[in-house]
């Protein structure tokens, strides 16, 4: 099996797949203080708890956006499960040109999903992944990829809103029923939810109007912990892919084991 690990900057997601098919998910929270044996028993203990053997890991594949843990997570994959992973990064064969003023500064995470949605979807394709921040990425019919913008996810604007101001309270992030808020719970939520609605919306647009793409051919696929609150309510997006991080490491993967 392979183990895929993809490291954000609130949660690590990683998963095994057999040949094409992810056979289990898992999301911790991300800890850049912990330290590889601490990882390395971390993962014997999920794994246990599933009664998945060391043995059966066959390879594995990181992509990271944490600085701190691009050590730390090889290292507990070396030690204690016995296998030199994979790095997303410079000399990984991605398959996908990457059209930026600096292709290094393109995060591994950005990356990995482009390659996932040209593969799956096909192109011209925007992606969006709501997490952490939020990142959206166009892709071309080519499978080019050109470049994208990037904004504070949702859950930075509400601590943010928070932290920041004397009487407004923290609330939970679900959408209201309506738009205008009765109460200042819900009226908090409003504009967290629909505000960030129509920003992905009018973004979106934008993007393909400045790429000259049909809004009717192009694609718009949405991603990451916030994919379902946010992309249920545009009216671009129209799939959402839940393990599209996951299936990219696979990809790539596949495409480095063959060379």
């Amino acid at each position: 099996m392979l183990l895929v690990i993809d490291v954000g900057n609130t949660n690590i997601v990683f998963g095994l797949f057999k040949g094409k098919e992810l056979t289990f998910d898992w999301r911790i929270a991300t800890d850049k203080d912990r330290t590889s044996d601490e990882y390395g028993l971390l993962f014997h203990q999920i794994f246990e708890h599933n009664n998945i053997k060391i043995s059966e890991i066959d390879d594995v594949i990181i992509s990271s956006v944490v600085p701190p843990l691009m050590h730390t997570l090889p290292a507990a994959s070396i030690k204690y499960l016995k296998k030199e992973p994979i790095v997303i990064g410079p000399g990984v064969k991605t398959g996908m040109n990457i059209k930026y003023d600096n292709p290094k500064e393109v995060g591994a995470d950005r990356v990995v999903n482009a390659v996932a949605a040209y593969e799956k979807y096909g192109g011209p394709i925007i992606i969006v992944d709501f997490g952490t921040a939020n990142t959206f990425c166009y892709v071309n019919e080519e499978g080019e990829y050109l470049g994208g913008v990037i904004t504070p996810g949702i859950k930075i604007s509400a601590e943010a809103l928070f932290l920041r101001t004397a009487k407004l309270p923290k609330v939970e992030l679900v959408k209201p029923e309506k738009v205008i808020g009765k109460n200042t719970i819900n009226s908090i939520q409003s504009g967290l939810i629909y505000g960030y609605i129509g920003m992905v919306d009018y973004i979106i647009e934008k993007m393909i109007k400045e790429m000259n793409a049909d809004k009717d051919k192009i694609k718009v696929v949405a991603t990451g912990g916030f994919s379902r609150l946010i992309a249920s309510e545009s009216k671009y997006i129209k799939i959402i892919d839940s393990w599209l991080t996951l299936d990219g490491l696979r990809i790539i993967y596949e495409r480095n084991k063959s060379k």
